[in-house]
């Protein structure tokens, strides 16, 4: 048998079928237009499936299950998307929408769960029992797996470990709270505080990088730089470092996993930012004479959302 999996983004539908083992066999893309109605995006989500199946000779029969990944929360026993930001979703029936094009069981959870779902099925933490996947982007998200089954609490929402508050009165977030961890561990953190350094430092080598022009900073503008020894790029990188290892620290603390799985885009540092995270962690553990759970990177990319979407239902 094979499985659907579909990551639902606010800019791209992607979806792919599945082995069982967890190998993307074909895949296919469509915009999402996500200013659109709810139902014009489910049509092209069927779509896209009916190509694949198309292109694979294969029907509905040959298909166990479809899976997708949603950038919000979803209530599993209804299949309704409570709310999805990125597409101005609230309380839609996506199972039931879905179901009408395909008559198959339908699982939907967030898009850093099944990530997360992904890398303990065929990626990284496939040989935990626990682990904890932090996807490190424009936001932070986390998928949570619990004695080799995926947390997401009475209400959907376990997962929303990016909006944990890391810092009192801090600085505002998207959410309406202040202070959560996205703040401090993103991308976009990342972006502010060389930003900050900039105008502290107006000679510094950040902006001679980007041509005086602010805007053009990323986080690989300041990884880059810090690599090759830069000291306010260092400084930079060293205080997001504190930041991700205070919170990694939270979630040992709480859940005590087998690994941290660190993904997104931020994760490109590669052993850069692990070993440096690898490094501080015992500073803030409260007990660092136990073994520390493992920091690994993760190992599927931009395939993790269709992977982990399709095996929601194995």
């Amino acid at each position: 048998m094979y499985y659907i999996g579909i990551d639902l983004g606010g800019t791209n539908i992607a979806v792919g079928l599945v082995s069982e083992d967890g190998k993307i066999l074909r895949k296919a893309e469509t915009p999402t237009l996500a200013k659109r109605p709810y139902a014009d995006i489910v049509r092209d989500m069927a779509a896209c499936i009916a190509k694949l199946l198309d292109e694979a000779k294969l029907t509905t029969q040959d298909i166990a299950a479809i899976g997708i990944g949603i950038p919000g929360i979803a209530e599993q026993k209804t299949g309704r998307v409570i709310f999805c930001t990125n597409l101005g979703w609230r309380n839609i029936p996506l199972r039931d929408e879905l179901k009408s094009y395909y008559d198959l069981p339908i699982f939907i959870d967030n898009d850093a769960t099944v990530a997360g779902w992904a890398e303990y099925q065929a990626g990284v933490s496939r040989n935990t029992s626990s682990s904890v996947f932090l996807t490190l982007g424009t936001g932070v998200g986390a998928g949570i797996i619990v004695d080799g089954k995926i947390w997401s609490g009475a209400h959907g929402a376990a997962s929303e470990l990016g909006h944990l508050i890391i810092e009192v009165d801090g600085i505002p977030c998207t959410c309406g709270k202040c202070g959560c961890t996205e703040r401090y561990c993103s991308a976009t953190a990342i972006i502010r505080m060389a930003k900050e350094a900039c105008a502290l430092h107006p000679d510094c080598a950040i902006l001679k990088a980007v041509n005086g022009d602010v805007d053009k900073i990323t986080a690989k503008t300041v990884f880059d730089l810090a690599k090759e020894g830069d000291d306010i790029a260092n400084r930079v990188f060293r205080r997001y470092v504190k930041y991700l290892t205070i919170a990694i620290n939270n979630v040992v603390s709480f859940l005590d996993p087998d690994m941290i799985v660190l993904g997104g885009g931020v994760s490109r540092a590669g052993d850069f930012l692990l070993d440096a995270v690898r490094e501080l962690l015992p500073k803030y553990l409260m007990y660092p004479v136990l073994p520390m759970p493992e920091i690994a990177l993760a190992q599927l990319g931009n395939d993790a959302g269709i992977i982990g979407a399709a095996l929601l239902g194995r």
